[in-house]
């Protein structure tokens, strides 16, 4: 049977989600969950620790520093200082792809780990980390090394940076060696990671060099894209045919020379706004390169994104090259949506995921006819929710002091305005917007549902009660969504499909959507619930 939102009362939700807390938690919980009014948008609770005993989503700022930001990353040795089960968690989990050529070096593949064990723990683990970088040195000779701090590191107080610093000049020969202080209990989430990695980036590698390898007129970044399942290979080819090249991208698939060109671009294209908007903001205060939030999930959202790109650069040729491109790549996008929807439409989901990925893929249903239930993300701020406008109003707390704030200032030699002052007012009057982001909810159905930093509890009590289509999330809710007779679409990692992103990706969607949403086997599925020998944890009275 169909489902529309128009017909389902999400209103209730909320108090049906929070009544079985105790009183203060559940006080702290309601202000997490809200409901969507593009017209009117509501403040959320955001960005905020999870309630001792709540089982969420949320990795570690660790995960977020090395995992996310740098583990893309090929030509850099990312060595994890702490125990193994750090360095493992972190590699390769999310399917970054990498492709290089053949005299290039691919360090991806490899998960390096000073494996710290007691006797560490008890008298320091500063010599170990010491030996550790000399071996990667000797054997493979990269350009740079990074070392990322993990818990026990930071309660025993190795120096991580000092570290770096001293076998920078031991070895020479021009490596850059430099550390991240990303222990996992730093931030309440990933989000303190990926600032932390930004900071770190920019202090030790972007601007290095000032070389410019041009192989097209129109140069960009693209931020935020971390290649999963080969997405940035798609977005990099679909902007070589259009006839502009990407510099760098950050990070997926990326280089020492991207990270350190990066300031040679003439535009900043930001598509994951929580992990990377620092940089952004860095590189046009540093350098004066602009910066336009994007998103190639989804083929019209795609084509949106490239045309405001064309309106950027203000080429008639370049605008009609991208038009041409756009024309042939709807050809068989039309084709498989229209084929996929006969039998998605009027089908509903449940989205919960990080980056921008939980207001992206919104796009890519909404083309499907697939209606957004729920959404949120494990790590978002108020300001991916409601839009950058409400940052201003965002206090600074105990936990954001906890992650270094580094000062920017204009590069005097080589900032270099990409466009005057008279040239961004017009054409933002044209309908660009320049340092700005709208957030997930502005473009959400009216009376979905929002909630931050979902509990285990609360996905549960959604699914019993609503019984979506499809519910997107990541490895940790797989295998429980699975046993409720609901597929689980990962989208950190995207488990075996991909790439999705660009005009080629969503055709990948429609198909993979289509198969797992369509499906007849999760009818056979019984839930927990429906059993008779069903027993239900309650909290003891209070």
């Amino acid at each position: 049977m169909e489902k529309n939102i128009l017909n389902i009362d999400l209103s209730s939700a909320k108090e049906e989600l929070i009544e079985i807390y105790p009183k203060k938690v559940a006080k702290k919980r309601s202000k997490a969950i809200v409901v969507a009014d593009p017209d009117n948008i509501p403040e959320i609770q955001a960005n905020v620790r999870t309630i001792p005993g709540i089982i969420t989503q949320r990795g570690c700022t660790y995960a977020g520093c090395k995992g996310v930001v740098l583990g893309p990353t090929r030509d850099i040795i990312n060595i994890t200082h702490g125990p193994i089960g750090c360095g493992y968690y972190s590699w390769l989990t999310r399917r970054n792809q990498t492709r290089p050529s053949e005299n290039e070096p691919n360090f991806m593949t490899y998960c390096f780990s000073t494996d710290m064990q007691d006797s560490n723990i008890v008298f320091g683990g500063e010599q170990k980390l010491k030996d550790a970088i000399r071996e990667a040195y000797e054997l493979f000779h990269p350009k740079a090394i990074a070392v990322f701090s993990t818990c026990p590191v930071g309660l025993i107080g190795d120096d991580v940076h000092r570290v770096a610093r001293q076998m920078k000049e031991e070895i020479g020969n021009g490596i850059n060696i430099f550390g991240f202080s990303c222990e996992g209990y730093r931030g309440v989430s990933q989000s303190a990671g990926h600032h932390i990695a930004n900071n770190q980036l920019f202090r030790n590698l972007i601007g290095n060099d000032d070389t410019v390898n041009a192989t097209h007129k129109y140069r960009i970044n693209v931020l935020g894209e971390y290649n999963i399942g080969g997405d940035a290979f798609v977005i990099d080819e679909l902007f070589n045919k259009c006839g502009i090249q990407v510099v760098a991208t950050m990070s997926g698939n990326s280089t020492v020379e991207q990270f350190e060109t990066a300031h040679t671009a003439d535009l900043n294209l930001v598509m994951c706004h929580r992990s990377i908007n620092y940089v952004a903001e860095m590189l046009e205060t540093s350098f004066g390169i602009p910066w336009m939030k994007a998103n190639f999930i989804g083929a019209d959202a795609c084509a949106k994104s490239l045309r405001k790109v064309g309106k950027y650069f203000g080429d008639p040729e370049l605008i009609a090259r991208i038009e041409e491109v756009i024309a042939e790549e709807m050809i068989p996008v039309i084709e498989a949506r229209e084929k996929a929807k006969l039998k998605t439409n009027g089908k509903t989901a449940m989205l919960f995921v990080g980056g921008s990925r939980a207001h992206h893929y919104q796009e890519l249903f909404d083309e499907l006819g697939i209606t957004t239930l729920c959404a949120g993300y494990e790590f978002g701020h108020r300001d991916d929710y409601e839009g950058r406008r409400v940052i201003p109003s965002i206090q600074i707390d105990a936990d954001s002091r906890n992650i270094e704030q580094i000062t920017v200032t204009k590069d005097e030699t080589r900032y270099k305005p990409r466009k005057t002052e008279e040239e961004l007012k017009a054409l933002e009057a044209e309908g660009l917007e320049f340092n700005g982001y709208d957030g997930m909810m502005a473009e959400m159905k009216k009376g979905s549902l929002v909630i931050d930093d979902l509990s285990h509890y609360e996905m549960e009590k959604l699914i019993e009660k609503y019984h979506p289509d499809v519910f997107c999330a990541g490895i940790k809710e797989k295998y429980c969504v699975q046993k409720m007779g609901i597929p689980l679409k990962q989208l950190h990692n995207y488990d075996s499909g991909g790439p999705y992103a660009g005009f080629a990706g969503a055709v990948n969607f429609y198909k993979d959507i289509e198969q797992i949403a369509c499906c007849s086997i999760w009818k056979e599925m019984k839930a927990p619930w429906e059993s008779e020998e069903y027993v239900e944890a309650v909290y003891a009275a209070v």
